[in-house]
């Protein structure tokens, strides 16, 4: 597999929680779901999102932006417009003082909030978002969410997949199945903006995307991601690339901004961090599924470079949860 195809690997549309708002100007939502990562596409009319910390961006009907979290940002019909609700996980909606008004707009049919998926807007100004939101596995997907900004908004035509209009037709049914139809493209959502955001002309995309198309370190990187554990060197990589040691080692680290073994032990890291996470395996057979001889090898590395051991990374991570 390529690296962003890995790294999206880790990013999952699990039962998101989608939804079709139809909103009345003026609107605005204070989005503070914790969600790690969320897609919005209006689908009529237009809409801003204002991070807390940055400037708002404006996105027109097609257009696709991917917004960052985990912290609260607001949607708007405008960014002086103050927020009225404010929309938590799973689409629970309060006012600002807490009051948990979410039967009450489902109820009411009232518009001028989140509504049913299957809701219709009213004709006139009236704006209609689609948005999802996303589970990221943050030890594999740091080096990808790094080099994004908060906000990124793709125009609708540079987003060339039929996805999005797809989901605007699958958000308005009520089918059996629905649920795993549009978790799937969610992802595919995704990994079509994200493609567009790295292919804009102004795009200063990370060294691993740009080392993709190349003919020499190309091939080596997805050698890495096909096989983490098996016992790579620069003269191995080298050689199955055609090209010799010292010159592969320099293109390599010239595109990538790591030498290869750097690059090799940071992914095998992160695969392990996230094992570490999300399975009870010991550390053992993790250190012999990424590439380590052993427990102490592993050990050793994750020590080095993260600063901790995997069991106080995995017991740290119980404790917070």
């Amino acid at each position: 597999m390529d690296p962003l195809g890995d790294l999206l690997d880790g990013v999952r549309a699990r039962t998101a929680a989608f939804c079709r708002a139809v909103l009345e100007p003026p609107w605005a939502l204070r989005i503070a779901d914790r969600a790690p990562l969320a897609i919005a596409t209006p689908l009529r009319g237009h809409a801003w999102v204002v991070p807390d910390d940055g400037a708002p961006t404006l996105i027109r009907t097609g257009d696709v932006a991917i917004v960052q979290g985990p912290g609260a940002y607001t949607v708007a019909d405008d960014p002086g417009t103050r927020p009225s609700l404010v929309v938590h996980a799973d689409n629970r909606l309060t006012t600002f003082d807490g009051r948990d008004v979410t039967a009450e707009f489902r109820l009411s049919g009232n518009t001028s909030a989140l509504g049913p998926r299957t809701g219709t807007g009213r004709a006139g100004d009236s704006a209609v978002v689609a948005s999802g939101t996303y589970q990221v596995s943050a030890n594999v997907n740091s080096r990808l969410l790094s080099c994004l900004p908060t906000v990124l908004c793709v125009p609708g035509q540079d987003v060339r997949s039929p996805v999005m209009a797809m989901l605007a037709e699958e958000v308005s049914r009520d089918e059996p199945g629905q649920q795993v139809v549009l978790d799937r493209l969610l992802d595919l959502a995704l990994v079509a903006t994200l493609r567009a955001w790295f292919a804009r002309p102004a795009a200063d995309p990370p060294g691993w995307y740009r080392a993709h198309g190349d003919p020499l370190v190309g091939p080596a990187l997805r050698l890495i991601h096909d096989d983490p554990a098996r016992p790579w060197t620069v003269a191995s990589l080298a050689a199955s690339a055609g090209a010799s040691r010292a010159a592969f080692a320099r293109r390599f680290t010239a595109l990538v901004g790591q030498p290869p073994m750097t690059y090799l032990t940071h992914w095998r890291l992160d695969l392990a961090a996230e094992a570490l996470l999300h399975s009870d395996d010991t550390v053992g057979s993790i250190a012999r599924r990424v590439g380590y001889a052993n427990g102490f090898a592993l050990t050793v590395a994750f020590k080095r470079v993260r600063g901790t051991t995997p069991r106080q990374h995995r017991h740290g991570a119980a404790a917070l949860g």
